[in-house]
């Protein structure tokens, strides 16, 4: 294969890192490392993430260390950077000097406040954009992308936008089938116990079961325990079974934390973080797992207006998906994705599958991670559907009923349909039934912590200004500037 006009080649014997990911690279057999521990001691089929950088630019070694170069005799200096060196890095796990990654950064066009010399290399982003590509043992990869990105305070990373194209091809690949079997991890440094894992799964369990007021509280805990078992799952000696187990969790986790980020406003590290989860998932040969995270990428599309993503993500899921529940919550939202660019007869379609689908027998335990979808949830996110597709009287039906279904512990999924029924009042010209429904869905938001709910109310405020003179108006339009 060429890259920039040259000849990119693999041939440390050890590591297999680029091996089988980039088309004409042979997946070769693995060897044992005489190079001590580097980044491919864990990867088959993902790039070092210097590597992907370079190859995402067009660049052959030379052509970096030349870059490289150039960047120290901008400061005055000299470096002694080669083509040999760059494979060192790329491929026997040699850490440049501190200054030296400076100027990698700088060759590279990325941020300099990135670079971390002790977190070498994983302070270069992986992926097209923090979308790393599917692989036999990519999850850390993965992980260590979303960690770093989700735990950057000023979130440095969002430069890299998840393109919508990057996201489709990586849930395309998904689709195609499992990836390799999980295998006991023999080489840890130390033993990962079963007992270990009980405890992580019994504190996720925990966590996870917070109300939406009080979860907005552990959410550095949340970061912590997905680091942790990110840490075992790198670094541990495990059984098959427990090495399952702690993809499960990591799955799991990172699904909680992109949810958590992702209700901020923060939608670079979620995105990312549901990759992760979506690579762990991966990892255990579970497809409902996998299409979990693949709808949520897609719903952060769809709420993002990029329609076209979300559904072809959707479809993507669709293909594998399993359980009744699964496919239920998949097709509405497709349905969702669709009404919403007017496509009609696909969108109803779409419900009818949902309702179809939904609370059909299955052999197979309920999916945990979409046991809290209801009768309530179908009948609001129909209702939503159709209120995009003109049929507001209808709408605001579905939207009434499923209020009145929901159990009153889920309060930011209330606050959302509280904002949905507001909407659907508007669309029948009942601004005094809007405020009510607006000014009760804002205030919930704002005591529980759920500014994403309060986004979707402020969004309806331009609404709300042609009916100033409407009871209740000038008293929620108050409330919303406040």
């Amino acid at each position: 294969m060429t890259l920039g006009g040259s000849s990119f080649e693999h041939t440390c014997p050890g590591c297999d890192g680029l091996a089988g990911v980039l088309p004409g690279v042979p997946l070769v057999k693995r060897l044992p490392s005489r190079h001590g521990r580097c980044l491919t001691d864990y990867v088959t089929e993902c790039t070092h993430p210097l590597a992907h950088q370079r190859a995402s630019k067009g660049l052959t070694r030379v052509d970096l260390a030349k870059l490289i170069c150039a960047a120290a005799e901008r400061r005055g200096l000299r470096s002694g950077t080669d083509k040999h060196r760059v494979r060192k890095w790329e491929v026997l796990g040699i850490t440049p000097e501190a200054e030296t990654q400076i100027y990698i950064a700088e060759a590279l066009e990325l941020p300099l406040d990135l670079v971390d010399p002790a977190a070498w290399p994983h302070w270069l982003p992986a992926g097209d954009g923090g979308v790393v590509p599917l692989g036999p043992s990519s999850t850390v990869i993965a992980l260590r992308e979303a960690l770093n990105t989700a735990m950057e305070p000023l979130e440095r990373r969002t430069f890299l936008a998840l393109s919508g194209s990057a996201l489709t091809a990586l849930a395309a690949a998904w689709a195609t089938g499992p990836g390799s079997a999980l295998a006991a991890r023999l080489g840890g440094e130390k033993l990962v116990g079963e007992e270990t894992v009980t405890v992580l799964e019994d504190i996720s369990r925990q966590l996870n079961s917070l109300l939406t007021e009080q979860r907005q509280h552990v959410s550095a805990l949340l970061d912590a325990h997905l680091k942790t078992v990110t840490d075992l799952i790198d670094d541990g000696r495990y059984s098959k079974a427990t090495g399952l187990r702690l993809h499960t969790l990591a799955a799991s986790l990172a699904q909680t934390v992109a949810w958590h980020r992702f209700d901020h406003g923060r939608h670079t590290a979620a995105g990312k973080l549901w990759i992760a989860g979506l690579h762990s998932a991966h990892a255990t040969g579970d497809p409902d797992l996998g299409a979990a995270m693949l709808g949520d990428l897609a719903y952060q599309a769809a709420w993002r207006q990029d329609h076209t993503t979300a559904a072809g993500i959707l479809r993507q899921a669709l293909k594998r998906a399993q359980h009744p529940a699964a496919r239920s919550l998949l097709h509405l939202r497709l349905a969702r994705t669709l009404a919403a660019q007017q496509d009609k007869q696909p969108a109803l379609r779409a419900l009818e599958a949902a309702e179809h689908h939904f609370g059909a027998s299955s052999g197979r335990p309920l999916p945990a991670w979409c046991s809290w979808m209801s009768e309530a949830d179908l009948a609001v996110d129909s209702g939503q559907a159709l209120l995009d597709l003109g049929d507001a009287r209808r709408a605001h039906q579905l939207i009434t009923e499923g209020q009145g279904l929901l159990p009153h512990s889920r309060a930011k999924t209330r606050g959302v349909f509280l904002a949905y029924e507001a909407a659907s009042h508007l669309q029948l010209k009942e601004p005094e039934l809007a405020a009510h429904a607006a000014e009760e869905a804002l205030t919930l938001a704002r005591r529980i912590g759920a500014p994403r709910c309060e986004r979707l109310v402020q969004d309806l405020v331009p609404d709300f200004q042609r009916y100033r003179g409407a009871d209740g108006v000038p008293a929620f339009l108050a409330l919303a500037a406040a």
